[in-house]
């Protein structure tokens, strides 16, 4: 059990780090906040919440995998180097296209019934 909850402290440790460190994590975790408030003014039913949590987790996870693998790189390869610039580029494009299509999720879950709230 003591093996458990000192994986689980370093977790949260690594969750800590990119919030502390990384703009793009403060921006995505954010960003999901205002998707859940939304979520909340507009009543979703459980699967449209269930989607929208998946991708806000889904782009968190990729933004902080983004993280690992560019220190992963920076110890590795402190100096300037084309394979650890095609690293870093290919994480941070995982993370755009997982932000990407998050966006579209929430424009076509939140979109309507916002538009709604708004026309009255």
């Amino acid at each position: 059990m003591q093996k458990f909850i000192a994986s689980f402290a370093v977790a949260i440790s690594g969750i800590g780090f990119a919030l502390r460190t990384q703009s793009h994590m403060r921006f995505h975790a954010f960003a999901g906040l205002c998707a859940c408030v939304l979520g909340l003014i507009v009543s979703l039913k459980p699967l449209e919440w269930s989607i929208i949590l998946l991708a806000i987790a889904v782009v968190m996870s990729a933004e902080m995998i983004n993280t690992a693998v560019e220190q992963a790189v920076n110890l590795a390869s402190p100096s300037i180097h084309p394979v650890a610039k095609v690293a870093k580029d290919v994480a941070a494009g995982a993370v755009l296209i997982a932000a990407a299509v998050s966006a579209i999720i929430g424009l076509l879950i939140l979109g309507p019934p916002l538009w709604r709230l708004i026309l009255g």
